[in-house]
């Protein structure tokens, strides 16, 4: 048991030392980013560190577009953290599985999911790039795609009488999963991205509580170790998904919502101000 946590706290003290080498405090302090790529991030998210940027939440709590987000965060990490607590326990209660080969197993889906997200991220970028389809449309059909997906494997799981049958829909359940993420991980960006650090905060809180809630449900429900208990842990980690997809399918979206419009209006108003006061400066001194 020690050496697993010397491994994770050494691969921790290495992607420190990655990451104070390659991340930087802006943009302009980074010595590998080029002037385009300066003046594109400028003119799609603004001047940041010209003013205080102020969060509208009243305007978050009254967005469905926000609420579809927080909601497929919820829905996703729900059955995340139920599979990534609960399998092996399944595994060695329902199929006398032993927990060292039930710990090995529990790390499959999660490496198939790690891959298939490399997949998934890229597809969506070139999807939106090309516009074969909108925005909106990607966001939708991948993030809905993997729910009922996800949805549909975990209740053939709950039927199969075979491990093997049940490792490979719990593989496929958690991989396809990977296709939610470049939806809903990053419709924070589409909607507001003044707002986009500030708005994954706020689904991530939400999206936390099904860590804490789901092994908490998993134990009172699972009191005989019996397939039948279990079926219902997986019944509702299905039914949690496929409410996930019909919230997020009828009420996100990947336009620029209306209450993040006004800093774009604030910064043209701001910029043509200046611009005039400029003109208005140099046509006083060619008169004088």
């Amino acid at each position: 048991w020690p050496s697993v946590f010397y491994v994770t706290g050494v691969a921790a003290l290495v992607w420190l030392g990655i990451w104070l080498y390659y991340v930087y405090d802006t943009p302009e302090d980074d010595p590998r980013i080029t002037d385009g790529e300066i003046k594109f991030l400028k003119e799609s998210l603004g001047d940041a560190n010209a003013k205080d940027i102020v969060h509208p939440w009243g305007e978050f709590v009254k967005s469905m577009p926000v609420w579809s987000i927080v909601m497929a965060h919820f829905c996703e990490n729900w059955g995340f953290y139920t599979l990534l607590t609960q399998l092996p326990t399944y595994m060695k209660d329902t199929h006398n599985y032993d927990l060292q080969k039930a710990g090995f197993l529990s790390a499959a889906p999660y490496l198939v999911m790690s891959i298939i997200m490399q997949f998934a991220g890229h597809l969506s970028d070139w999807l939106c790039n090309t516009r074969v389809m909108s925005t909106t449309n990607v966001r939708k059909v991948f993030n809905c795609g993997a729910f009922i997906s996800q949805t549909i494997f975990m209740m053939l799981a709950a039927y199969l009488g075979t491990p093997t049958g049940v490792i490979i829909c719990l593989v496929f359940a958690v991989g396809l999963g990977a296709f939610a993420w470049p939806a809903f991980s990053v419709n924070h960006l589409d909607i507001a991205p003044q707002h986009a650090s500030v708005l994954m905060g706020f689904s991530n809180t939400f999206a936390t509580l099904p860590g804490i809630v789901s092994p908490l449900l998993s134990g009172y429900i699972v009191t005989d170790k019996t397939a039948e208990e279990w079926k219902a842990v997986f019944f509702i980690s299905s039914a949690i998904y496929l409410v996930g997809a019909v919230f997020y399918g009828t009420f996100a979206s990947a336009e620029r919502q209306p209450w993040a419009m006004n800093e774009i209006r604030e910064d043209k108003k701001r910029d043509a101000t200046l611009h005039a006061y400029s003109n208005s400066v140099m046509t006083t001194d060619e008169t004088v």
